[in-house]
């Protein structure tokens, strides 16, 4: 796919983050919309899989460590083929595969079960030093963070076992929206310069706006190049990109649209925001 084909695709899978918090009437607004573009990269453009054979041994593993943005994977990975999109209105009901968090038995695709936050990075350097001993190194670990939940200790233990055992099949990205649930990162918990504490630990360290997708694409393939040592890149995106009413308000990390708000939001998306004129609009 093309850059413009990919950014079509995003604003597309943006509108079906909105139709899925509504219809659930629950569930994190934000940082799935700021995601978009990351996720829209990973899957049409940088990720080796295979959707109609989600265990396949040769793909590429992806984990999304804070979990509660799960709507952008599950959106993202519907578009991709690994389900019927009508099944994304099944957001966190009863019974449905499509849980609040990931649960990695209920849906294939699925690689992680995250919903206590800071255990991605964890779980990417156990996965990486087990390829390593199975010598699978064609595969690439692929995992997502927040910025907020770079408070948990867990998270530096991780980095520092990456580094030490110089895992360079994990190239993680940091969705630096600079919000959490209770405001500001550098209100809550500064965690500048976040650039230069990665670097302490031993990585590699990319920065990017991850609301570029091409920037986004070239990001990994320049940490695919790297050869000593994990990469993080940190990418530096809008929360509630895409809708104004909800961008850069934390008050959207947790909640969702109702109907009015999500009729607003899905006008702005198939608008580009009035750039264009849209048919259901008239």
């Amino acid at each position: 796919m093309t850059v413009p084909e990919l950014e079509l695709k995003a604003n597309d899978i943006r509108q079906d983050i909105i139709r899925m918090l509504e219809e659930a009437g629950s569930g994190h607004s934000a940082g799935p919309l700021g995601l978009t573009d990351i996720f829209t990269a990973l899957y049409f453009d940088v990720m080796n899989y295979d959707s109609q054979n989600p265990n396949w041994d040769k793909r590429d593993i992806l984990l999304l460590s804070n979990g509660h943005c799960v709507p952008v994977q599950y959106a993202t990975m519907a578009h991709a083929g690994f389900f019927d999109r009508k099944e994304l209105r099944t957001l966190r009901k009863f019974g449905s595969r499509l849980q609040g968090h990931p649960e990695r038995t209920k849906l294939p695709g699925l690689e992680n079960t995250s919903g206590p936050l800071g255990c991605g990075l964890s779980q990417a350097s156990g996965m990486a030093l087990a390829m390593r001993m199975d010598k699978q190194h064609h595969r690439w670990i692929y995992v997502v963070l927040s910025d907020g939940e770079l408070n948990e200790g867990n998270v530096w233990e991780a980095a520092m076992l990456a580094s030490k055992y110089k895992l360079n099949n994990i190239i993680g990205i940091i969705d630096r929206n600079n919000i959490q649930i209770d405001g500001p990162t550098e209100s809550v918990m500064p965690l500048e310069d976040l650039s230069a504490k990665w670097e302490s630990f031993g990585w590699h360290v990319i920065e990017i706006d991850g609301n570029n997708i091409e920037a986004v694409i070239d990001a990994y393939a320049m940490a695919r190049a790297i050869v000593e040592k994990p990469v993080m890149i940190i990418a530096h995106t809008v929360p509630g990109k895409g809708v104004d009413f909800m961008e850069y308000d934390f008050h959207w990390h947790g909640m969702p649209p109702d109907l009015e708000q999500a009729k607003l939001a899905l006008k702005e998306l198939r608008t580009l925001k009035g750039k264009i004129k849209s048919e259901a609009d008239e």
